[in-house]
């Protein structure tokens, strides 16, 4: 599995340029991803990966790197078995976010953290601002880069895809600073609190070597 290094990653990183060069920044608020005016190439790209179809399938090139994904899926799975009693709804989610945050360049013990922080990993999550789903998307985000189906939200892989997306785009954004990418994607950029809360909460998704 490669991380989004192909078109979609070369899309992700045009935007970023696009956006130094647009200039634009969001304005204030309590929480949440902020709704900002997006450059028609940043729109563009971002839609593009967004829309770009992979199923969640794990594809390996060596026996170790099958191994170590299985152990990985093992170890994730017993973590999760409170929150998510049922085995294969287990196993698809962690299939898909083992997937998708890879596909975006992420860390998955990191995204893993992030979702435990916004929703406590409840897929019909939805937050006293609108944000839904399990990474807690806004609602502006499917008419921007979406269908304007806000209902796909609620979908497993359409709700992962859109968060690992946006948080690549905040990190690209922000220089590779996950700290204030972080606070971006929280809507509350610069401030300690919530960074801070995924970073410890991405602890409990690290495998020990």
């Amino acid at each position: 599995m490669r991380p989004l290094s192909d078109p979609g990653r070369r899309r992700l990183l045009g935007a970023a340029a696009a956006w130094a060069v647009a200039g634009a920044w969001p304005r204030p608020a309590a929480a949440g991803q902020l709704e900002e005016p997006l450059a028609d190439s940043v729109r563009g790209a971002l839609a593009s990966a967004i829309a770009s179809s992979a199923p969640p399938v794990p594809d390996f090139h060596t026996t170790e790197a099958r191994l170590d994904y299985l152990r990985w899926l093992g170890r994730m799975s017993e973590r999760l078995a409170r929150r998510k009693p049922d085995l294969q709804h287990r196993v698809e989610f962690l299939q898909t976010i083992w997937y998708e945050s890879r596909r975006a360049g992420l860390d998955t013990s990191l995204v893993l953290g992030l979702v435990q922080v916004e929703s406590a990993f409840r897929k019909f999550a939805i937050s006293s601002v609108g944000a839904r789903g399990y990474m807690q998307i806004m609602p502006f985000w499917v008419r921007l880069i979406g269908d304007g189906d806000v209902g796909k939200l609620f979908h497993m892989q359409t709700n992962l895809r859109f968060g690992c997306v946006i948080l690549r785009h905040y990190l690209d954004r922000e220089n590779g600073d996950m700290f204030m990418a972080l606070g971006r994607y929280n809507g509350s950029r610069g401030r300690d609190p919530y960074p801070n809360a995924v970073f410890a909460a991405q602890k409990n998704w690290v495998l020990a070597a």
